[in-house]
Formats: structure tokens, C-alpha cells, sequence
């Protein structure tokens, strides 16, 4: 059995495109865990959503064995994923570490995803080895990356490890630092077992399987164990260790990084960062900071075709096994039929849902409007929880809405900040902070509205910036809004997919582009169509469709005006009774046009 001596736990650090998943692949090899046959680039993202993008979507774990100095080390690699919408898994993959490679690009230099969870790992006190890759590349900016990681962590020129995940240049130079550097990890072995799960995944076979890494104690197969925050419990019938497979073993002790099946069919039962502990003899306290993930983006997803409600329902729900971070409630609203509102962690990972609805279950879905979660304080002092504009109080009987805000940290080159500055401002920015990092580098920061960021403030900063910026924000809390809920009405009903909830000072020129929008899309009918756009009672625009006529009073000519004047009076009426049968078809465009107003 290994000592504690001889274990490293340890995980990666980059921005997006820094090359972590390459780094990873080379040490594996550079171990001996994967040998040729099982080799292929970015080994450890096993999605092909995340090979395409390059990103690394679920946080993954490997364990490596490697001979230093005739002793055999156990090395966890703890893979996290980099982008800013997943920021609590990786702080509870951060947890379950000692140390960290903090890679960052030559090319590129440091950006903004890299120091808030370098800030992370900080908190945690955990021992950083920084590293510089694509050391190979011409274009690498050595001296200048170099003079940035000593700024941004303080360390000594020559602690800098240069390395290229490519070439395999450096990755021995890494794992002998692991070794040297990280701490081993240190826990009770006798104490009761505590044990921290920082993933889980879910397999059509053996139900849900978490994966932990042990703070004190031990675990047998066969255990009595709970789960602390759902206090369910369970027995362990299968514990073990993650190579590129799962390995079972008798016992795990403290130190050890690993996974145990139970038998868990729902995903609710397993949260990640939850504390495992036995249930005769549990452990005193759970391990910190532990939460709820809180959906930050809200969207109404749709069947096209209202038959296939079910088999959307269904796919949702495997979805969920796979993505515990995904929340979803049956809605329904009049033009779009059944539906599911949906709470997502932020907007990468609400296009992901959609991408592996299409893929994996082939579902054809609409997206309403994406919006953030509001409160909405009504006159007597009620606090309401508000996720879709049509769940807002009449105006009478509403006091006040406080809207989420966030930080959001820019960094970008120095020619870009007028550019930069000038969208968050559009988006009801306010600049905070402006630090120049080096003498092109710039980070801003703004406090703004999340409901600004959720439609398409992204893409506009890529495109402003020529990619060079790069964005992470955090929630700071909730302030006052002044904020309506604009209404579209065909004919005096409300199209409740169409509401948004808008601010006061956006709300006229928005409805007026709306109404435009609307009449070139929605096809003429036997009578006249009223598009009204509405701030409760009040409408603030409107235009008409104009109905299809006939020429009742082509067949007179000549002779008296009252036979003209009979027919018309008899299609008026005729046009009138229509009106309050017809029903006006909102087509499909219609909806996805609103979507994209500029």
C-alpha cells in the first residue's frame, strides 16, 4: 500500500486555447498511463463538442504512477474546466488539490480567466508551478510572459518552467517539480471519513458515480456512507481508482483520489461539493464551502413540433444525469405550446444544451429570449422570484425590481479601451477600475447589469477588440432597476413569448424597431391586424397590417350611391364578425426575428 508521503494531487490552470488538455495528454504519455493504442489528442475531453471547440466542458481525473528516485509516486491529475460560466466546479476541483500548473501561452500572455482562477487557487492556498508553453512557436513573446508571471505571482525567474505540449519539450522538467514542489497531502487516517466529491458522471449501466478525494479517514467496499447536504445514504458496493479506466480496490485512504458507485439513479442526489462520510461514525463538521450551483440565464426551449413535447421532456432529463448543472420546470405559453424554462450557468453553456439537444437526441428546439432571474418586491412587501417577463406583477401592484449585477474584469490591449469602455457604458456600465498591466495591456473593470451581457455582449467585445480581449465576470449582487415589462399585442392579446423585460429609457425605440419587425412577417389576413406595443396600459407603438379586400362594388356602375354604399356597409360588418373570430398565426420566424433585433 502507498504512504500519503507519495501522493501529489494536483490540477491545471489556463485560459481558454492555453494548451491544458495538450499538457495533459503529454504527461499521461510521458508516464506510461495511456500507451499508443489508446492515444489521441486531447485524451481526457471525451465529448465532441469539447474536441471541436477545444474546450473542456466537465472537469476529469487520471491518476499517474511514475519512478522518482527508485520510489514510486502516484500523481492525481485533477482536470478542470477553463471557462468563466463553470467557475464552481473548478473551485471544487481546486479543493480537492494541493498544488497547481498554471499554464499560460507565450503566444498570448496572461488573460483574464487565468488570474480568477489563479485567485482560486490562491485562496486555497495551493502551490503554483507556473509554466510556459508553446515554447516552439516563432511568435513566442518569451521575455515579455515571463516578466508578466513574475508580476502576477512573485516567483523567481528561474521557478518559471518553459515547456511545449507539442514537441514534449520540458513536460520531464514538469512532473520532477510536481514531485519536488507540491505538497503531499495531509490528513487523519483514523479520524472519521470526510471526503470531498468534485465530479460526477453518469453511466447507463451502474447509475451515477462520484468522484472524491479523501480529506481524513478511510473507505471499504461495502460501506455504510451518507451524503452529507441531501443526508441520503448509501452503501458503497464499488470503490476505486481512475486510470483510463475505473480500477476497483478494497479500501482508499486519505490523500486518495477516486470514485464509488452506489447505485444513485437521480442526479440530485449527488451535488458536487458535497462531503461523504460513514454513517455509524460521521465526521463532526462538512467540508467548506459547499452551494447550490445557481442558474444565472434563463430561456424558454420549445419543441418545433408540439407533438414531440415527451421525447424532448425524456432527452432533457438525460441531459440532466450528464449535467447536473442544468435546471429545467414545464412551461407553457400560448403561441409556442408545452415547453421547459431553463436555467443555465451562463451563455456558453446554454448554447452547449442546445448543441447536444440537436446532436445527441436529434430535438428540433426554439429558444425564447434569454433572461437573468429578477425581484420583484410587490406593494405589500412580498419578494418574488422572477425568471420569465410574463411571472411579473401588474404594475399597481409591483413596488420595486432589483436586477442582478456583476464585475465583469477586461483585459484587453491598450488601443481597444475606447472601444471597450464605450460598449459597457451602452450596456449601463460603470467603470470601476483601470490598471495597466504592461505598457500595452490594460485591465478595466465595470459593474453592469447581467441582463445587458446575456444577448450579445460577447460576441460584440470579440469583434471590437479583433479577438484580443478576453472577459470573466463574477456576481456582486442585486441593485434597484428601472426596468418595464414591454408587451406585444396582436389585436389586443397579449403574445406572451414576446415579452421582455426592458429598460424604461430602451423601452420606446426597441417596441418601435419590434412593431417594424412584426408587420413585415406576419402575413396578411381577411381583417386588419393591430401590432401594439405596451407598458402595461399605456401603448407606445403601433402599426397595422392592412386586410386583404375584395371589390364588392366592382359590379355597380353607374345608378344610385346607396347600392354602393349597402354593399360596403354589408363587408364591413362581414370584415367585423371576422375579427372577432379570426385568430392571427404569429409564424416561427417572427420569433427567432425578435431574437436577433440589433
Amino acid at each position: 500500500m502507498h504512504k500519503m508521503e507519495h501522493i501529489r494531487n494536483f490540477c491545471i490552470i489556463a485560459h481558454i486555447d492555453h494548451g491544458k488538455s495538450t499538457i495533459a495528454d503529454r504527461l499521461l504519455e510521458y508516464t506510461d498511463t495511456v500507451t499508443g493504442r489508446d492515444l489521441q489528442n486531447q485524451l481526457l475531453d471525451d465529448m465532441d463538442i469539447e474536441r471541436e471547440r477545444g474546450i473542456t466542458i466537465k472537469s476529469h481525473a487520471i491518476q499517474m504512477e511514475y519512478l522518482h528516485n527508485d520510489q514510486k509516486y502516484i500523481l492525481n491529475l485533477i482536470d478542470t474546466p477553463g471557462h468563466v460560466d463553470f467557475s464552481y466546479e473548478v473551485s471544487r476541483s481546486i479543493a480537492a488539490c494541493e498544488g497547481a500548473l498554471l499554464i499560460v501561452d507565450a503566444t498570448q500572455g496572461i488573460q483574464a480567466q487565468t488570474i480568477s482562477n489563479l485567485y482560486l487557487a490562491l485562496e486555497n492556498d495551493l502551490e503554483i508551478i507556473p509554466v510556459m508553453n508553446k515554447m516552439d512557436l516563432e511568435n513566442a513573446m518569451a521575455d515579455e510572459v515571463r516578466d508578466q508571471i513574475i508580476d502576477l505571482i512573485g516567483c523567481n525567474e528561474d521557478d518559471i518552467i518553459e515547456a511545449s505540449g507539442k514537441t514534449g519539450y520540458g513536460i520531464d522538467k514538469i512532473i520532477n517539480t510536481v514531485i519536488d514542489k507540491i505538497p503531499h497531502p495531509v490528513g487523519d487516517a483514523e479520524a472519521p471519513l470526510q471526503a470531498l466529491i468534485f465530479d460526477s458522471l453518469f453511466n447507463s449501466f451502474r447509475g451515477i458515480i462520484a468522484y472524491f478525494r479523501i480529506m481524513n479517514g478511510e473507505i471499504r467496499k461495502g460501506d455504510h456512507v451518507k451524503f452529507v447536504s441531501t443526508g441520503k445514504e448509501y452503501n458503497a458496493d464499488e470503490i476505486g481508482v481512475l486510470k483510463l479506466d475505473r480500477i476497483p480496490r478494497e479500501v482508499l485512504k486519505s490523500g486518495d483520489v477516486g470514485y464509488i458507485i452506489s447505485g444513485i439513479k437521480t442526479s440530485k442526489e449527488v451535488k458536487v461539493g458535497d462531503t461523504i462520510t460513514h454513517v455509524e461514525n460521521s465526521c463532526k463538521e462538512a467540508i467548506s464551502g459547499f452551494s447550490d450551483v445557481k442558474p444565472m440565464v434563463f430561456a424558454g426551449i420549445y419543441p418545433v413540433d408540439t407533438d414531440d413535447y415527451e421525447e424532448l421532456r425524456a432527452s432533457m432529463d438525460k441531459l440532466k444525469l450528464n449535467d447536473a448543472s442544468l435546471t429545467f420546470i414545464p412551461e407553457s405559453s400560448v403561441a409556442l405550446g408545452f415547453g421547459f424554462r431553463c436555467g443555465f450557468l451562463g451563455l456558453l453553456h446554454m448554447e452547449i444544451i442546445q448543441e447536444r439537444l440537436d446532436r445527441e437526441f436529434n430535438m428540433d428546439v426554439i429558444t425564447t429570449v434569454p433572461n437573468v432571474s429578477y425581484n420583484a418586491y410587490t406593494t405589500k412587501g412580498e419578494l418574488i422570484e422572477v425568471h420569465n417577463p410574463s411571472g411579473l406583477p401588474a404594475p399597481n401592484y409591483l413596488d420595486r425590481i432589483e436586477e442582478p449585477y456583476i464585475t465583469a474584469n477586461i483585459i484587453s490591449k491598450s488601443e481597444y479601451v475606447g472601444s471597450v469602455m464605450k460598449l459597457c457604458i451602452d450596456k449601463r456600465g460603470i467603470l470601476k477600475n483601470q490598471v495597466y498591466l504592461t505598457s500595452d495591456r490594460v485591465e478595466v473593470s465595470f459593474e453592469m447589469p447581467l441582463g445587458e451581457i446575456v444577448f450579445d455582449f460577447y460576441d460584440r467585445l470579440k469583434s471590437i477588440s479583433k479577438g484580443y480581449a478576453s472577459f470573466d465576470y463574477y456576481q456582486s449582487g442585486y441593485k434597484l432597476a428601472n426596468l418595464v415589462r414591454l408587451d406585444i399585442l396582436l389585436n389586443d392579446e397579449v403574445v406572451d413569448a414576446l415579452s421582455t423585460l426592458i429598460h424604461r429609457d430602451n423601452a420606446y425605440d426597441f417596441s418601435r424597431r419590434m412593431c417594424v419587425k412584426l408587420k413585415e412577417l406576419i402575413p396578411r389576413q381577411q381583417f386588419d391586424v393591430a401590432i401594439q406595443a405596451a407598458i402595461g396600459s399605456k401603448i407606445i407603438a403601433r402599426e397595422t397590417v392592412r386586410a386583404l379586400r375584395k371589390d364588392v362594388t366592382a359590379k355597380c356602375y353607374g345608378g344610385d350611391i346607396t347600392r354602393k354604399r349597402k354593399l360596403l356597409e354589408k363587408q364591413k360588418k362581414g370584415k367585423k364578425r371576422m375579427r372577432q373570430v379570426g385568430n392571427v398565426e404569429v409564424p416561427q420566424q417572427a420569433f427567432l426575428a425578435v431574437l436577433k433585433l440589433d
